[in-house]
């Protein structure tokens, strides 16, 4: 990750493991996970590439899903606990984290379900709901364990925020404008 961010990075690569064992269904047998995940901030740089079983996943699928859901969970949370929202302001939305996340995740499974032929995604439940809880998890560690870091990222993700609804907002008002001063 270091390679592809170089100089503009807003915090260092954290790295984490774990393993897990599940089941997608009750009637279905059980199966081994294993999932690692580095990530960083960045404000020149965004990409997100998810790995399963040593292939790409274009489209992601259960990481993509646990990713966007830990981030914007772990993110949220930091922000109503430190009172970094303004009053009334709205919740963060995960293009918010997105704009300044490097993160590479990485999972093998002993069984995967993909999406269709191409393997472009999967759809494992167990593998959603795992990799959302060690996503989850980590991060709430993580934040607690690197105060600095967590504030230069969740402010980053605020003027993010703050930047995409102001530009939603121009957005809106340069058509209502159009549309008042066409013939």
């Amino acid at each position: 990750i270091a390679e592809r961010v170089g100089p503009a990075y807003i915090t260092d690569t954290a790295f984490f493991s774990s393993e897990r064992e599940g089941r997608d269904r009750e009637d279905k047998k059980s199966y081994k996970l294993k999932m690692q995940f580095a990530f960083c901030f960045s404000n020149d740089v965004n990409f997100i590439e998810y790995y399963h079983n040593s292939s790409y996943l274009e489209h992601g699928g259960s990481p993509d899903k646990a990713a966007r859901s830990a981030f914007v969970w772990a993110i949220d949370h930091y922000l109503k606990n430190n009172g970094k929202y303004n009053k009334n302001e709205s919740k963060i939305s995960f293009s918010d984290v997105e704009d300044s996340l490097v993160l590479v995740t990485n999972s093998f499974s002993t069984q995967a379900s993909y999406e269709n032929q191409t393997k472009k995604a999967i759809t494992n439940t167990f593998i959603a709901e795992a990799m959302t809880d060690f996503f989850k998890h980590s991060l709430e560690v993580y934040f607690a364990e690197n105060p600095q870091s967590a504030d230069k990222i969740c402010s980053q993700v605020l003027i993010n925020k703050r930047s995409r609804e102001s530009a939603e907002s121009m957005r809106v008002n340069a058509v209502s404008y159009t549309h008042l001063t066409l013939p």
